[in-house]
C-alpha cells in the first residue's frame, strides 16, 4: 500500500547528494544501503533501496546533475529516497517497472511546464520504504548521526561496497532455503540418468578417457552429455544451433540450451552458470533437467524461472546463472519471453530493422522476484537469436557497440537458420575465450 499523503516529515532531508558520473551512482547506491541499514530496515530491503535508486541513477544519468536525498518520515515511520532532475528527461518504462516490482511504494512525477530549465518544472521519483521497526524519531537520530560520522570515500569503496551487497544479497538466499517441493518423477528419472552417465565416463569407459591426452577433451566430452542430442521439430519452426567450447582453459564452462515441447507451445531457452569448473557443469545439467520437468507442467515462462530460482537457492546455494526463455505460442503468431539477467533475444522480421527484446529480471540464485513473461507478435518469417555472452563479449570493446554488430551482421546475413548459425560463428568465434552457444530459429505460420 502507499504511504498516506498526510504525514509528518523530518525537520530535513538527512543526505542530499548530486548525480552526474558513474562514480556517482556507485557512491549513490553504498549510501541508501547504509542510510537503509541505519533507519532500521532489514536486510533484503537494505538491497532492495540500494538496488533501486542504483538502477535509476543510472538510467537518468545525465551530463547535467540530479539531486538525491534521503529523509525519515516520522508518521508514519518511513525512510524516502528521492531523486530530482531540472530538465526533460524521463525514466525508462523497464527501469521503473523494474523498481516498483523491488519497491511497490514508489512515485514517479514528471517534468512539466514551470520554471526550472528550459521552462520546466522537474521531475522526481520518489520511493518510501516503511519502518516496523522503530521510531520515525529513532531512525532520523540514527541517520543524521550516520551522515555526520561518515568518512570521505573513494571510487573503490563504493565498488568494495557493491561486491558486499552481492555477497549479503547471496547469503540471504542461503539463509532463505527450505523444503522443495518433490520434483515429478521425471526429474528425479533424468538427474539419476546425469549422475548414472557420469559414472560410466569415469568407471567403465576408461579406455575412451585415456585416449585424451589434455584434460581439457575430457571436459568437452562430459559437457556435452548434458546437453539436448538433437533439436525437436515443430510445424513452421527452423531451428540451429551451435555450441563451442572456449579454447584456453581445460575446465568445464556452464552454458546450456534447451527446446521441447509443452502444453503450451515450443519453449526455447539458453542459459550461462557463472563460473567454469565440472561443479558448474553439473550445475548447469541439474538446471537444464529441472527445466524440461517443469516445462512439462506447462507452467509460464517467468513461474518456470521463479521454480529454478528457488531450485537453486536450495540445492546450489552460492551459484548464480542466467537464463533466457522463449515460449513460441501455437500457431507460431505470438511469443512469451522471460529473461532471468541474459543478454537479451533479438528478433528481425523480415521487414522493418531488428530488435531487442531487453525487458529482463535479476538473476537465478539471488532470491529476487521475477517480472510476468511479455508477449510480441511474430511476423510470418522472422527470425529469432539467442546467444550467450563469449560471442561478443571481448576485452576492451563496449557490449552495446558489440550487440549493434551482432544485430547488423545477423540482419544482413542469411535467412536459413543453419547458414545464419555458420555465418555468426565465424565471424565473431575466433579463439573464444568463454563457451559460446548461437540458437537460431525462423518462424513461419504452422501449416
Amino acid at each position: 500500500m502507499n504511504v498516506p499523503a498526510a504525514r509528518t516529515r523530518g525537520q530535513s532531508p538527512a543526505l542530499i547528494t548530486a548525480v552526474a558520473t558513474e562514480q556517482d551512482v556507485f557512491a549513490l547506491r553504498r549510501r541508501a544501503k547504509s542510510v537503509a541499514q541505519a533507519a532500521g530496515l532489514d536486510a533484503r530491503d537494505q538491497v532492495r533501496l540500494a538496488t533501486a535508486v542504483s538502477e535509476l541513477g543510472r538510467d537518468l544519468l545525465r551530463a547535467a546533475p540530479m539531486t538525491a536525498s534521503f529523509e525519515v518520515l516520522r508518521e508514519p515511520a518511513a525512510l524516502t529516497a528521492s531523486l530530482r532532475w531540472h530538465d526533460d528527461r524521463v525514466p525508462s518504462g523497464e527501469s521503473l517497472a523494474a523498481v516498483t516490482r523491488l519497491l511497490p511504494q514508489t512515485q514517479y512525477t514528471p517534468a512539466t511546464s514551470g520554471t526550472g530549465a528550459g521552462g520546466l518544472r522537474g521531475g522526481r521519483i520518489e520511493i518510501a520504504c516503511p519502518l516496523p521497526q522503530m521510531s520515525g524519531e529513532q531512525a532520523a537520530a540514527r541517520v543524521h548521526a550516520l551522515v555526520e560520522a561518515e568518512p570521505p570515500t573513494t571510487a573503490i569503496d563504493d565498488l568494495r561496497a557493491q561486491s558486499r551487497d552481492l555477497i549479503a544479497a547471496l547469503e540471504e538466499a542461503h539463509a532463505q532455503r527450505d523444503e522443495l517441493e518433490r520434483l515429478n518423477e521425471e526429474l528425479t528419472e533424468t538427474n539419476a540418468g546425469v549422475m548414472a552417465l557420469y559414472a560410466e565416463l569415469t568407471v567403465e569407459h576408461k579406455d575412451v578417457v585415456e585416449r585424451f591426452s589434455k584434460e581439457h577433451e575430457l571436459a568437452l566430452t562430459l559437457q556435452r552429455t548434458f546437453l539436448p542430442a538433437y533439436l525437436p521439430t515443430s510445424p513452421g519452426v527452423e531451428l540451429a544451433v551451435r555450441y563451442l567450447p572456449a579454447v584456453t582453459t581445460a575446465e568445464i564452462g556452464g552454458d546450456f540450451y534447451e527446446a521441447v515441447h509443452t502444453p503450451d507451445g515450443l519453449l526455447l531457452a539458453v542459459g550461462d552458470v557463472v563460473g567454469h569448473s565440472l561443479q558448474a557443469a553439473v550445475v548447469m545439467g541439474q538446471l537444464r533437467h529441472a527445466l524440461r520437468a517443469y516445462a512439462a507442467q506447462g507452467l509460464p515462462p517467468h513461474v518456470l524461472l521463479e521454480q529454478l530460482d528457488h531450485l537453486l537457492g536450495l540445492h546450489q546455494p552460492g551459484w548464480t546463472t542466467s537464463v533466457c526463455i522463449v515460449l513460441i505460442e501455437p500457431g507460431n503468431a505470438r511469443m512469451q519471453v522471460a529473461n532471468a539477467g541474459h543478454l537479451p533475444p533479438l528478433l528481425l522480421p523480415p521487414t522493418g530493422p531488428p530488435r531487442f527484446l531487453r525487458k529482463h529480471g535479476p538473476l537465478l540464485g539471488i532470491a529476487l522476484p521475477h517480472p510476468p513473461a511479455t508477449s510480441h507478435p511474430i511476423e510470418p518469417g522472422s527470425r529469432l537469436l539467442l546467444v550467450t555472452d563469449g560471442l561478443i563479449e571481448t576485452r576492451g570493446s563496449d557490449l552495446y557497440d558489440r550487440l549493434d554488430l551482432l544485430a547488423a551482421t545477423a540482419e544482413a546475413g542469411p535467412h536459413e537458420p543453419e547458414s545464419l548459425c555458420t555465418l555468426l560463428v565465424d565471424t565473431f568465434a575466433t579463439e573464444p575465450d568463454d563457451d559460446i552457444i548461437v540458437f537460431t530459429a525462423r518462424l513461419n505460420p504452422a501449416p
